[in-house]
């Protein structure tokens, strides 16, 4: 796949094959974005788990500290007075059977979907079409919640979702490349500290693989999972 003149540019910037450092790793993404948009940072970690068993799915939800620098696009399956909390709130489509029914006919231009309880048996009608985006509500992600209103004001505040794909990858939105280095090295930290937390009990051996960060139009550069371990063992041992 031919990836233009900026992008062989940027590969002659730093060396490929490399580990470095996350705050190298963050400020060469940062030097070698030339887009004339705000490019998108992302982390992408790769996990020694096994997500076809259960057991091993790695999935939740963090706030980034230093926000992801857009806001989400949120809609709310309630009805009622949850309804009237998400609309409060600021979600940017709230309904019941018309927004399912919306959702089916394939309006899909949303980032989270939050979820009432009572309203799951409408919305499991979805899973087809929310669950392969990663957009089905679920209540380990704080997205199947009576408190609609919390759970809007957070994902709006750049609360983001995790999971880990069909090979054991994760892929978080930390920033922009107009973010500094300190915020998006704030933002990649409380990453692999929350991937920490949520290591699963059946996970042997080695559990980060690899790690590595690039902007939306760039390659991406590899941080030294030894260095990113830090953050890991640290909380192991203070566990």
């Amino acid at each position: 796949m031919h990836k233009g003149k900026n992008y062989a540019a940027a590969l002659e910037k730093f060396d490929r094959e490399s580990l470095y450092p996350p705050g190298e790793a963050v400020g060469l993404v940062k030097d070698i974005a030339t887009a004339k948009f705000d490019e998108t940072v992302e982390l992408a970690v790769r996990l020694g788990v096994d997500p076809r068993k259960a057991d091993q799915i790695v999935r939740g939800t963090l706030s980034l500290p230093s926000g992801t620098g857009r806001t989400a696009r949120v809609v709310v399956f309630a009805a009622g007075e949850a309804a009237a909390e998400a609309r409060e709130a600021g979600a940017d489509e709230v309904g019941a059977d018309e927004l399912v029914a919306r959702v089916e006919g394939g309006f899909l231009d949303f980032d989270v979907a939050i979820a009432t309880p009572d309203l799951m048996g409408q919305v499991g009608k979805l899973g087809r079409v929310l669950g392969p985006r990663g957009l089905m509500p679920n209540p380990k992600t704080g997205t199947v919640t009576t408190d609609v209103g919390k759970a809007v004001t957070e994902f709006k505040g750049g609360r983001v979702e995790y999971r880990t794909d069909k090979v054991g990858n994760v892929h978080v939105r930390i920033g922009k490349v107009s973010f500094t280095r300190e915020q998006l090295l704030a933002n990649l930290h409380a990453v692999i500290d929350e991937l920490a937390r949520a290591k699963p009990a059946a996970a042997k051996g080695r559990y980060l693989r690899s790690v590595s960060v690039s902007s939306t139009m760039g390659p991406g550069v590899h941080i030294d999972p030894a260095q990113a371990r830090l953050v890991v063992e640290d909380l192991v041992a203070t566990a």
